[in-house]
């Protein structure tokens, strides 16, 4: 079993990964019935030491709905193959720490609209009412 790197920064050992095979569903042949392809990949977020007090806190927020005590999952069974099992599960656990470990998007700065973008929508708005008043006479 190989680390799983995250970021250029952050690595997870992979003594804190926790790996268990069930049977897969789908296709699979003669095999299907003596097969453990499917692959849960379970890494302990809350109580991991390779992972940065600061991002832990950002990573745990972000993944709230995905944790159950702390414990994130990952289920791979896409494949036929154990071994293409286990790394796509690799793949997903990266990815869902690397977005959950990104910065906050910088905050916007409010701005006001011009004086020229006011005049026009005021004028606009003049021009459809003087329109809409043309419509309303009297048909004799």
């Amino acid at each position: 079993m190989n680390d799983v790197t995250v970021t250029r920064t952050l690595v997870l050992p992979a003594s804190e990964l926790r790996e268990r095979f069930s049977r897969s569903g789908g296709p699979g042949g003669q095999g299907v019935n003596t097969a453990d392809s499917r692959v849960e990949l379970s890494f302990d977020l809350a109580a991991s030491p390779s992972i940065p007090e600061h991002l832990k806190r950002r990573m745990l927020d972000r993944l709230e709905h995905r944790l159950v005590d702390g414990v994130l999952t990952i289920a791979a069974s896409e494949h036929r193959a154990q071994l293409q099992n286990r790394a796509a599960a690799r793949e997903r656990l990266a990815a869902i720490l690397r977005s959950a470990a990104a910065p906050p998007p910088p905050m916007r700065k409010p701005t006001k609209p011009t004086k020229g973008s006011k005049e026009r929508r005021i004028a606009g708005k003049k021009r459809r009412a003087e329109t809409k008043r043309g419509r309303s006479g009297s048909w004799d």
